[in-house]
Parts: C-alpha cells; sequence; structure tokens
C-alpha cells in the first residue's frame, strides 16, 4: 500500500473516532435537577418578585402554565409529575386520606410519610432511575423519604420545615461537587414557602410576595452555585409547581352540619375536597342529604364523579366525594370552632381553574431557548423527565412533548 493510501486510511480512522467521540458526547446525559415551588401560582411570575426565575424563562423554555391533576393538592399532583399517573391510579388520592388497611395519612404524621407502602401502587422516576443504574439524590421532595418497592434515592432526607431554602440549595450543590462516581445524575429540591404564605395570608398578600422573593434568591444561589462550577449551560434545570392557590374568607364556609348529622359521617377529608363515608347504617341518609343541590358544594358518589377528573375507582377516595365552588371551603362547626386562624388561600378545586394553574420553567441543553408554550397538563412531565435521564419509562399516561403543544 503506497504511503498516500495509508495517509488516507489513518486520516479517515481519525475522523471516524472522532465521530465516534462527538456522538458519545451527545449521548451522555446531562445532569437534571428538579425544583418544585409548592403554591407557585402560574401568574405570579409576572408579579416582578422573581427575577431570577424570570431570567431562566426568558432564556430557556417558558409555559403559560400547567394544569393539575385533581384534586389540585399537593401530594397528589407531586406524585403524578413524577409516575405520570392519576391520582386514581398512583394511589396518592388526597393529602388526607384513608387505606383500608394502612390506616390513616396526612403530611404531618411522618411514620405515614415515610412508609412505602402508601406510595408503592405506582413507581417513581427515581425508583427508575436507581433500577437502571442512575444515583438519584432529593432535599425533601414528597415522597423520596419512603422506601419505595424495596427502593429509595441514593440520598435522601428527612423533612424539616426548619431547614432553609439556602441550606437546601448548599445541599444540592454538595451533592454536585462529589466525585463523578458518587455524583447523582438526578436531583429533586423542595419549596414550600410560597404555599405556606399562600395559605396563611393570602394569594395576593405581602407575606406571599415576600416568600416569593425568598425562594427566588434561593434559585439564584443555585444558579450562581452551578455558573461557578461551569455547570449552569451543561444542566437540565426544571423549575416548576404542583398548583395554584385561590383566595378564601371566613364568610365562604359550607358547614356540613346544616347539610347532614355529621355524627352520622366519617370525614376524611376536608377544606375543599370534602370526602366523607356514611358510617353503617347511615349509609342512605348521608347520600340522600350530600347528593341533593347545595349552594357552593357539589357532591358525588365515588362511582359517578365527572369523567374528566380521573378520579373515583382507587380504593383509598371515600363513598361521597364533594367539591366546593373556588374561594369556598366545606367544615364543619366543630373544626371550624378549634381552628386558630382564618384560611386566607386554598387550592384543590377543579383542576381545570386558572387560578390553579402551576409553574413550568425550563432551562438547560436539551431545551429550545427562547420559546414561550400554552397551558399543558402536568401529567405529562413523567414522560420529559424519563426522555432527560435517559431512562426506559414505566407506562404512563402522558408523553412528550404535550399534546397541546
Amino acid at each position: 500500500m503506497s504511503p498516500w493510501f495509508r495517509s488516507i486510511e489513518r486520516l479517515l480512522a481519525a475522523l471516524l473516532l472522532l465521530v465516534v467521540v462527538c456522538e458519545a458526547a451527545t449521548a451522555a446525559q446531562p445532569p437534571l435537577i428538579l425544583v418544585s415551588i409548592d403554591g407557585y401560582r402560574a401568574d405570579y411570575l409576572a408579579r416582578g418578585h422573581s427575577p431570577v426565575l424570570a431570567s431562566l424563562a426568558t432564556e430557556g423554555l417558558h409555559a403559560a402554565g400547567m394544569r393539575p391533576v385533581f384534586p389540585s393538592l399537593t401530594y397528589p399532583n407531586h406524585y403524578t409529575l413524577v409516575t405520570g399517573l392519576y391520582p386514581d391510579q398512583h394511589g396518592v388520592v388526597n393529602n388526607t386520606m384513608r387505606d383500608p388497611v394502612l390506616g390513616n395519612f396526612s403530611p404531618p404524621n411522618r411514620a405515614a410519610n415515610t412508609d412505602g407502602r402508601w406510595w408503592d401502587e405506582a413507581e417513581p422516576i427515581w425508583i427508575t432511575a436507581q433500577k437502571q443504574g442512575l444515583r438519584t439524590a432529593s432535599v425533601f421532595y414528597p415522597g423520596t423519604q419512603a422506601e419505595i418497592q424495596g427502593t429509595r434515592p441514593s440520598y435522601w432526607q428527612l423533612f424539616d420545615s426548619n431547614v432553609q431554602p439556602n441550606a437546601r440549595v448548599d445541599q444540592v450543590l454538595a451533592w454536585l461537587d462529589l466525585p463523578p462516581e458518587q455524583r447523582p445524575s438526578f436531583i429533586s429540591l423542595y419549596f414550600e414557602q410560597v404555599d405556606v404564605a399562600g395559605h396563611n395570608y393570602g394569594p395576593d398578600s405581602m407575606q406571599t410576595d415576600e416568600a416569593i422573593v425568598t425562594v427566588d434568591a434561593a434559585l439564584g444561589r443555585l444558579v450562581t452555585g452551578l455558573r461557578e462550577r461551569g455547570m449552569l449551560e451543561t444542566t437540565n434545570l426544571l423549575v416548576l409547581s404542583d398548583h395554584g392557590m385561590s383566595a378564601t374568607s371566613s364568610e365562604r364556609i359550607v358547614l356540613l352540619d346544616k347539610i347532614v348529622n355529621v355524627d352520622h359521617i366519617e370525614l376524611e377529608s376536608s377544606i375543599v375536597n370534602a370526602g366523607i363515608n356514611p358510617k353503617p347504617g347511615y349509609e342512605a341518609e348521608v347520600a340522600r342529604a350530600l347528593l341533593a343541590p347545595q349552594p357552593h358544594l357539589h357532591c358525588w358518589k365515588k362511582s359517578a364523579v365527572p369523567r374528566k377528573y380521573h378520579y373515583g375507582h382507587n380504593a383509598r377516595i371515600p363513598a361521597i366525594v364533594c367539591l366546593t365552588d373556588d374561594g369556598w371551603i366545606v367544615s364543619t362547626a366543630a373544626a371550624e370552632s378549634k381552628r386558630a386562624r382564618a384560611l386566607l388561600g386554598e387550592h384543590g378545586y377543579d383542576n381545570n381553574d386558572p387560578l390553579m394553574r402551576a409553574l413550568f420553567v425550563a432551562h438547560g441543553p436539551s431545551f429550545q431557548q427562547h420559546l414561550t408554550e400554552p397551558v399543558f397538563d402536568n401529567i405529562n412531565i413523567y414522560a420529559l423527565l424519563a426522555k432527560l435521564l435517559g431512562v426506559t419509562a414505566r407506562p404512563n399516561e402522558g408523553h412528550w412533548p404535550p399534546s397541546q403543544w
């Protein structure tokens, strides 16, 4: 073979090697950080209190809002985001619920929150990622504190509201500073401050605006930390929320005492979504009272919940499901007499209500820049997470991009 042909051969081999290396680099999945700002209503972004978030939205992909699943509550929607399933399917049907075997579940109950049996009717994305060889980590994302199907994230923490937003960000950055073989590919980060302020003071309050500022500053700390590590442009960053918030008032309360004999019911959940089980022997009486037309309250047998809600078959859903009009709450006289302060903000309403719309901002190498899309259903987020992580998704109800786009 002549020297000329050998030179061409070496050149082609070098070019082939370059192509293989480039393809491998392209195929490598960038790190993914999922940030959940509980209760951050989609239109909060326009208030001018979130400059860091607004910059990410302008530079990256931003949707006008995300439509939550019904009920538009924290736990059901957080689990839908990471499973791509409706609450009827994944089993986390309310913030407070009763299981025929496990008993009662409520957010303050740490034992229930860490019991994987509440969560294992579906497989969340971090478990799928762990099974497929990725490391994952979480600061307080709902569900990550439980052992689900025998697995937890590589790094996780029990929820502690005393851990401030900046400290939560510092933990994320510390995980990113680990050696490559220990570093997580997927990190979830949770902030509840905006939701808490919205409940206590109302969505239009100064305190809610202050909470928005606090969380945005923590987000700025994360962006700065990524930039200092040379990772901002190579990391996929999703910032979203679970639901919005409506203003409520002590003058807009539906008292169940005026509708039904409350001694004849078990109230499994209330406030906006009332889940009611009649006590034995009172089924017909309770159904007759609650299913009759009521001002500002709509009740259905679980088998007759409107199909648009995809809700009513799971064993954890009570026999009768009630929903208030926007801005109203449902309660009992006894519960209201014990309430220390009026609830000035709530969610859980019809998931098609614009005030329930959630935030969606995406920034990173996998997203188009300077793009705004219309409102879409949050059940599609799981398909996006699987695609970004390069894992094989479990069967789910969503797809990416959303059909609304």
